[in-house]
């Protein structure tokens, strides 16, 4: 199994914009330091986020990073034009030495829907008018195009060329089977959300993905599927484990609260039983994901990247937990293909 850090770049105001930015590119340096595979970077446009700008903080990532696979979590190409969007992206990846994949999705939420003029009725075409325009670009050095809601192209050339060719695109999962549909319809991987809600529901997405993968003629062996997780707290002995994170889990609930969020799981207690959060003993979480691998089939797994409440001590130390005595175990029980080599991989 392979592991990804990830954050959304959730701004609670304690600290400024600037820091909670510095503070990121911070945990992406520790994260590759630890040996995570891969580091994830969201994409919202409303609050409680400041992560409007993945292309940005993910280059301010590989200048100080050299190994780590760099994600989007996702980009949001309803959003976008994708001609932008392509050119941020091939930037990006020529300046990471092609360690960038992309994860793909429409977005969620009220208010970046209104701020780029996006309805509940057009955005699924939006998704995947923006996808396959950006892939067109990506793969073909002059582009004629034309479609719905952008200017036609007319033998166009963007610029700069990117690095890798082709470039994996996983597509985001949460509640649609559009974005389902998508991926298996160009045979590319699933990243389910795997957060709010429990098991089953991301369940039947993925097994739907691998029924629509054979409708449309790719093997078996052509299925890709990542996972969310909830939170993540690593403790020698889960009641260390659940005191420690109890107060991160009750100021989670108040969150909810002040949004007019209705919380699927009450209790740190039923979110442990019930949801993907993984908090507890190290042998505790392995089990868990065992659990959720047997249900989903997942060859990549995402944590929490941030404090999220934890102090910077409990933070690393949580971590190193992780990468020392949990992901050793996981990556030998649940072998997962490798990713693509960067640049500077393959010259080594």
């Amino acid at each position: 199994m392979k592991f990804l850090a990830i954050t959304l770049i959730v701004h609670d105001g304690k600290k400024s914009p600037r820091d909670r930015l510095r503070e990121v590119v911070d945990n992406a340096v520790l994260a590759e330091q630890l040996g995570f595979d891969g580091f994830g970077v969201g994409e919202r446009h409303e609050r409680p986020f400041i992560s409007s700008s993945p292309p940005v903080v993910l280059s301010h990532i590989a200048a100080r990073t050299g190994t780590i696979r760099l994600f989007t979590a996702v980009t949001t190409l309803s959003l976008l034009d994708p001609v932008r969007a392509f050119e941020d992206y091939a930037t990006l990846d020529n300046l990471s030495d092609g360690r960038l994949e992309l994860i793909v999705g429409k977005g969620n939420g009220a208010a970046q829907a209104k701020l780029f003029h996006v309805t509940a009725d057009d955005q699924w075409d939006r998704n995947r008018e923006g996808y396959e325009l950006f892939t067109k670009l990506w793969r073909e050095d002059r582009v004629t195009w034309s479609g719905r809601f952008r200017p036609p192209l007319d033998d166009a050339e963007a610029l700069p060329r990117p690095l890798q060719q082709p470039i994996r695109i996983w597509h985001g999962s949460a509640t649609s089977k559009a974005s389902v549909e998508l991926a298996a319809l160009h045979g590319d991987p699933l990243f389910s959300a795997n957060v709010t809600n429990p098991v089953e529901p991301y369940e039947e997405l993925v097994n739907h993905y691998r029924e629509r993968l054979a409708h449309h003629g790719w093997p078996a062996e052509r299925a890709l599927v990542g996972a969310g997780s909830a939170g993540f707290y690593a403790a020698r002995t889960s009641q260390e484990a659940i005191e420690t994170y109890r107060p991160i889990f009750d100021a989670r609930l108040e969150t909810f609260k002040r949004y007019g969020v209705a919380p699927v799981f009450p209790t740190l207690e039923d979110a442990i039983e019930r949801s993907s959060i993984l908090v507890g003993s190290p042998q505790q979480i392995i089990d868990k994901v065992h659990r959720y691998h047997a249900r989903l089939g997942h060859e990549v797994m995402h944590v929490q990247a941030d404090a999220d409440g934890l102090t910077d001590k409990q933070h690393r130390a949580s971590l190193e937990l992780f990468q020392s005595e949990i992901a050793p175990v996981l990556r030998k029980e649940l072998p997962s293909r490798p990713f693509p080599s960067s640049l500077s991989e393959a010259a080594r």
